[in-house]
This record gives structure tokens, sequence and C-alpha cells, in this order.
């Protein structure tokens, strides 16, 4: 926090801040640990999925009372690693359709009855889930009217021309914007 405050006392321009969660505590996981492949307990609507939607709201909280706020959250990161990830990795998987549900009955109501005006981004994965992830997700009405963007990473980029998924799905979706929220160099060994 007193970093975000000297960043924010710095910027000539305003930060815009946003938020992606790597994992829920272990109680709320199928696999009982941070780490590893687990999911989510249950399903979309019942006592885990609005606890993690709260914990979401409460993280929200405790920044704001430190006068720092979020422009926006994504609903996991990288929520496909979750199948892949080493296993001491925290995570948690999610597929488009748990995203989808998860968005559409906890996530986006929970942030829509908060006093925090953050705006909710979905995906926070590689591009080449794109075109399909965004049709799941944006595809239910429910689901997009509470998301406002796809965030994007850049790792499996040359392996999908932009054309079939950014640019499709922008064509799909042309309300909801595209944003790489996730990149480095040395990610792959050559």
């Amino acid at each position: 926090i007193p970093l975000l405050h000297r960043a924010l006392a710095m910027s000539k321009r305003r930060l815009l801040l946003f938020a992606s969660p790597w994992t829920a505590p272990a109680w709320m996981k199928s696999n009982g640990d941070v780490r590893g492949k687990g999911t989510l307990k249950g399903k979309a609507g019942d006592k885990y999925h609005k606890t993690w939607a709260n914990y979401f709201i409460k993280f929200l909280d405790e920044y704001a009372k430190h006068n720092v706020t979020f422009w926006a959250v994504t609903a996991q990161n990288e929520p496909l690693a979750g199948l892949f990830t080493p296993p001491q990795a925290p995570t948690i998987a999610f597929t488009a359709a748990q995203q989808r549900d998860f968005i559409a009955q906890d996530l986006g109501p929970a942030l829509a009855r908060s006093p925090h005006r953050t705006r909710l981004l979905m995906l926070d994965d590689q591009r080449i889930h794109l075109p399909h992830w965004a049709k799941v997700v944006l595809g239910n009405s429910t689901a997009a009217r509470y998301v406002a963007g796809l965030a994007v990473h850049w790792y499996l980029d040359a392996i999908v021309p932009p054309g079939c998924s950014l640019e499709a799905t922008h064509k799909l979706f042309p309300d909801h914007f595209l944003l790489y929220t996730e990149a480095c160099t040395g990610f792959f060994m050559f």
C-alpha cells in the first residue's frame, strides 16, 4: 500500500489499477489446497461461490480504507492454466462455462451491489482461447451485462494469429474491450 501511494503521488496521470486472483482459500477448493489443480467446490450460486465473490468485495473494501481504488478486477488469473500448472502453483481451474456462471450468479451481482465502481474483466488467459471463451461468457446476456472487457495474456500469441482471436472476438462483441494484462519475455527457453 505505501508503494501504491508513492506511485499514485508520482504519476502525472490517473493510474488505473486492476487486481487478479490466483487462488481461493484451501477450504473452498476441491483439492483442499491453495496449490494445484483444484476448482471451487460446488457450483455457481452455492455458498462457496458466493463466499468467493464476497472475498473480492472485502479485498476492495480493505484497499479503499487506505485510499486505493481498483479500476477493474478479473474473475480469475489463467483459469485454464489451473489444469496444466505444476502442482505447487496457486490456482483455481475454471472452464468458460464455469466462469460464465460464476460471473452471472455470484461475482457480477456482488460487484453491482457493492459501493465500488470497479469493472469486471473476464478470461485473463491466453488469446488462444478466443473467440470461444467470449462466445460462452458474453453469449449469456446476464453475464455479459456485468463484464466490461476481456483480459488477455500474450505467451502463446505465435500459435494463433490476431485475426483469428482478437479481431474475431472484437467483431462478435464490439462493446467489450480487449486488454493485454500479462506479458513477459523469457517464458520459452528458446
